[in-house]
């Protein structure tokens, strides 16, 4: 599991560290003397670095694109939406909603599991097992 932002690392690598992910990819702000210059270095995360990040991501994890998910709200998500096995519109615009597989127009975002096939129980069976290990229970 990964994330793709145009948005920047500074955010994505928190998160990876936080959720345990397997990948993520920003843009990277540059900091010159410990201080931000207004510039990005290194790739850029744009619309179709989105895309060419999703297949980078599934060939690093052997997993077949045909067998990916992506999910994404804004036009600059569309490439990569569209290269998915299945690109979710979330909470997106119409724009977005009508060019992707389908869409989720809910402020939950564990609803998509539900598209994947997981049930309610499955996934409150999933909180409480992270609760217990949260507070050093065994289980």
């Amino acid at each position: 599991m990964g994330v793709v932002s145009g948005g920047f690392t500074q955010v994505t690598d928190d998160l990876k560290e936080r959720l345990g992910l397997d990948f993520a990819q920003a843009n990277t702000l540059e900091i010159v003397d410990g201080k931000l210059t207004g510039r990005v270095t290194g790739e850029i995360v744009d619309r179709a670095g989105k895309a060419r990040l999703l297949r980078r991501f599934a060939a690093e994890a052997g997993v077949p694109l045909s067998q990916t998910v992506a999910i994404g709200d804004g036009a600059n998500d569309l490439d990569m939406l569209n290269s998915a096995g299945l690109g979710v519109a979330f909470n997106a615009k119409p724009v977005v909603r009508e060019a992707a597989h389908t869409a989720v127009n809910v402020p939950f975002l564990d609803t998509v599991l539900y598209l994947l096939g997981v049930t309610r129980e499955e996934v409150e069976a999933a909180d409480t097992l992270d609760q217990h290990l949260a507070q050093g229970q065994d289980v």
